[in-house]
């Protein structure tokens, strides 16, 4: 049979033929046509027994595709025992033929079995996570797998976390190509799949063919997902239910013919273990009572006649593990072909709404369009949906369509709802068109007791996993919130990271924190790999943390796991960290790494107090380490080159904002810790450190970018004098300076997002000197310092660049006043109080205090004024005041 004689075949239907009585349903992963037509075939036949391609271990866990609590998508995962890392998914949606079939089945109390190679033999292929999923999610298994997604793959393989990616490469019918993995690149479009060993013919090398793609390209089609639309997923009801698999089986035995394996020569031992269950099936029920469900790449080799010996022989000595499954939630979105899931699908949600839809699919899609851009606040009215279905249907017949695809149906959805913008279409397509739903899962399904205690936690704090990211701000002053907070910090110290840390909207507080949720699939993975530290959540992540204080390789990463700790709320893990912390502060000796520990530390303390945590322990530890910062400080900043400068003056930086931190905490605590060494609480440790500061600013042989920053430090401080600062910067800036220099002490005194921009605008002998310097800089020199000004000016806001131009413009031409005269250039000498009063009722309005103050002015003072309008203030207090009017007429008054 010649290539187009069987894309006519597919197209049209045609007369076929079982296999020894066998009913062999060939499909193609997550299509609901597909889905459509195994239902149909399985009402005509009504076989006496199920066999669907996919691993047996998970007979056991088939019936539970009945229960109330089963919702797809779900997957099913198998990982080893002693090594959860390394698993494989099976995912299934609501549109899969093979969960049709699954649920046909056990709806009529038919028996239901598996007949792919066992994931015992898959896994122990591989190393790592795996994705059992066929290539192009068509005629295939609907294992999650490396191969590309769409097409009928034709293979099983787990795929390997770290192996690298092949390039994309067409897979067979049955998109069985092996179990994704949730955390490894699954590879583009690679069709075989973990089960499979490699075979003597095709290799690892060999070129793999797309069925789908060829099976199109002969019908003169460019795109093979709008070929197998037209051909199947739009073909109407009615007439023969077995035509579409007799089919599309003849064309999968040409292609065959023609291309042997197509690359995929693993399949070879997959398809004798199949053969082996099927005959197993037929002697079981009687071989006109048996249907399979499984790729359409692989039903050729099925109907093939080969001897028990010679599959039996395929699979002697194959490698074998320790395996368990079970059922995990999925979601649209790891359905996606986007998501790297080799059988995965371009439009999960589209391909859902299909199968869902029973009549009318485009006027329905259009109306869910519609719903969510008004949720969104776009103007949508009936009138559009009306219009963007006629365009649709126009589209549609002009292309020479049967139905309106997912290609016409976006067309007209840019062009009447989104008016042909791309920007509300993204989000058509992120919503509807790929999905979050997340599937769920019973609580009778098998499941690690890390698992169920997560479980519990979830349900008793209110917390329901979601597969649409959302930002969840907690007050910590509340229980429940305070305990979904120490959860999620649990969970992360384990590596399950369902939420992130996000910066809090308009509070820095140590009470509030911002959250960003979002569940995936292969969480259940590492909730299944942090089960071998213990039962509970608690008790895994204070081994865990115990564990990791033992193991850490620097002090800043024991620092971090402490201020981790105590966050998570692990009161027995926490002395051991101490421990470890005191011992490795004890023994370095690197001022780079304490002073990059101190910050993470002092940031602990301040967790104490809304958390109900004793903090004393780590109080003495950082109080040594800043003793130790402030004495090796000096002699670290000394000789360094320009890397190493720009990363002591973050650390200068993060050290400030430390003994800050840890002022505040000694200032506030009655029972602190002993004071350090000349020093008296909180005032002591300051002036220590300021001392520190001084002695960096005054040192020549200091780098210039970290000396420049400690007059910063000490400017912002009040602990120098605009005088002594403008001093130190005329030092700095001489012209015995180096001008690199001058330029890293420029960069480190006004730079680095620290304000310094407007320090220049409100300070204009610092202003100033740097212009004058920069004046008298030589040519050449200044082509070397250029990149580091660049640096500096580059991070000011636009506003600010623009004033400081404006200054140094009028300066040039005579406008600004010499140092120590005059007022700041572009400003008066003294406040306009006319111009002033007229923003006052505005800041009022601003601040929600207009009504209160204007009551305040009527009780506590009298005030009189003129203005363009009419008023009076009047009171009965003793005080006094003034007022006057804006420019509406109304009374602005300050008591006295």
């Amino acid at each position: 049979m010649t290539g187009a004689e069987a894309t006519t075949r597919v197209a049209t239907g045609a007369d076929g033929s079982r296999a020894g009585g066998t009913l062999l349903l060939g499909v193609r992963h997550h299509g609901p046509g597909s889905a459509r037509a195994v239902r149909a075939a399985l009402d005509a036949a009504r076989p006496g027994a199920v066999l669907v391609e996919g691993p047996p271990e998970a007979d056991l866990l088939v019936r539970l595709a009945a229960d109330e609590g089963m919702r797809p998508p779900v997957a099913l995962l198998a990982h080893v025992v002693d090594e959860p890392g390394r698993s494989a998914f099976w995912p299934l949606a609501e549109f899969s033929p093979e969960w049709v079939a699954i649920r046909w089945a056990v709806e009529r109390d038919v028996p239901v079995r598996f007949i792919d190679l066992p994931a015992a033999h898959s896994l122990a292929r591989t190393e790592g996570v795996a994705d059992e999923t066929g290539g192009r999610g068509g005629p295939g298994a609907f294992e999650e797998e490396p191969g590309r997604s769409g097409e009928p793959g034709a293979s099983d393989t787990p795929q390997e976390p770290d192996t690298p990616q092949e390039p994309d490469g067409p897979e067979g019918p049955d998109g069985s190509d092996g179990p994704e993995g949730p955390d490894g690149p699954e590879e583009p479009d690679g069709p075989e799949g973990p089960d499979r060993p490699e075979g003597p013919a095709g290799g690892e090398d060999a070129v793999r063919i797309d069925p789908i793609a060829v099976l199109a390209e002969t019908a003169g089609y460019d795109d093979p997902e709008r070929w197998w639309e037209d051909v199947v997923e739009h073909r109407g009801a009615g007439g023969d239910a077995f035509a579409p698999f007799e089919a599309v089986s003849d064309a999968m035995e040409a292609l065959r013919e023609v291309y042997g394996d197509g690359g995929h020569s693993r399949d070879l031992v997959r398809e004798a273990h199949m053969r082996l269950q099927v005959r197993a099936a037929q002697k079981e029920f009687g071989a006109d009572h048996v249907a399979v469900v499984c790729g359409a790449w692989h039903v050729p080799a099925l109907r093939r006649k080969v001897t028990v010996a010679a599959d039996r022989a395929l699979l002697k000595g194959l490698p074998k593990v320790k395996a368990e499954m079970t059922w995990v939630p999925w979601t649209h979105r790891r359905l996606s072909r986007a998501s790297g899931y080799g059988a995965g699908i371009t439009s999960p949600g589209w391909y859902g709404h299909l199968f869902a839809a029973a009549d009318r699919p485009v006027e329905r899609w259009m109306t869910k369009v519609a719903g969510l851009l008004r949720d969104e606040g776009r103007l949508v009215s009936s009138a559009h949906v009306i219009e963007a279905v006629r365009l649709a249907d126009t589209l549609a017949a002009m292309r020479g369509r049967p139905l309106a695809g997912l290609s016409e149906t976006t067309d007209a959805v840019r062009a009447v709802m989104c008016e042909g913008s791309d920007v509300p279409l993204a989000l058509v397509h992120d919503r509807l068109v790929v999905g979050d739903v997340l599937g769920e899962v019973p609580e009778s399904a098998p499941a690690v007791p890390l698992q169920r205690d997560l479980t519990r936690a979830q349900r008793t704090l209110r917390l329901k996993p979601e597969a649409l990211e959302r930002e969840m701000e907690l007050d910590l002053r509340k229980e429940t919130n305070a305990a979904r907070s120490t959860l999620l910090h649990r969970l992360r110290l384990l590596g399950v990271d369902w939420g992130r840390p996000a910066p809090s909207r308009g509070s820095t507080g140590t009470f509030r924190e911002t959250w960003r949720l979002r569940w995936e699939p292969e969480l259940s993975v590492r909730v299944a790999e942090a089960g071998v530290w213990g039962t509970t959540v608690l008790g895994a992540a204070t081994a865990k943390a115990s564990a990791d204080a033992v193991g850490a390789a620097g002090l800043a990463d024991v620092t971090a796991l402490a201020e981790r700790c105590l966050l998570a709320e692990l009161p027995e893990a926490l002395p051991v960290v101490m421990r470890v912390l005191a011992d490795r502060a004890a023994l370095d000796a690197d001022v780079g790494h304490l002073a990059q520990a101190l910050p993470a530390l002092v940031r602990s303390l301040r967790y104490g107090d809304v958390r109900g945590t004793d903090t004393g322990a780590l109080g003495e530890v950082a109080l040594g380490l800043a003793e130790r910062v402030f004495v090796g400080l000096p002699g670290a900043c000394t000789g360094l080159d320009a890397d190493a400068a720009l990363e002591m003056r973050g650390r200068v930086d993060a050290v400030h904002q430390a003994v800050g931190l840890l002022g505040e905490f000694r200032a506030g605590h009655a029972e602190e810790p002993p004071a350090a060494p000349g020093g008296d609480g909180a005032h002591g440790i300051r002036a220590r450190w300021s001392s520190v500061l001084r002695v960096l600013a005054r040192r020549e042989t200091v780098a210039g970018v970290v000396r420049g920053r400690c007059v910063r430090l000490l400017l912002d401080g009040g602990e120098l004098a605009d005088e002594e600062a403008a001093r130190l910067m005329g030092l700095a800036l001489s012209r015995g300076s180096e001008p690199a220099e001058g330029a890293a002490w420029i960069e480190g005194f006004v730079g680095g997002g620290s304000g310094g921009g407007m320090l220049l605008v409100h300070d204009e002998r610092l202003l100033g000197l740097v212009d004058d310097w920069l004046s008298g800089v030589s040519d050449d020199a200044f082509t070397d310092v250029l990149p580091l000004l660049r640096r500096t000016f580059s991070a000011y806001e636009p506003g600010v660049r623009r004033t400081l131009g404006e200054l140094v413009r009028r300066g040039a031409a005579g406008a600004r006043p010499a140092p120590g005269g005059g007022g700041v250039p572009g400003f008066a000498e003294e406040i306009d109080t006319t111009r002033a009063d007229a923003v006052v009722p505005t800041v009022r309005l601003l601040l929600g205090t207009a009504d209160t103050d204007r009551d305040a002015d009527t009780d506590s003072g009298a005030g009189t004024g003129t203005g363009t309008g009419t008023g009076t203030g009047t009171g009965t207090g003793t005080g006094t005041g003034t007022g006057a009017h804006t420019e509406n007429g109304d009374l602005v008054g300050v008591a006295g």
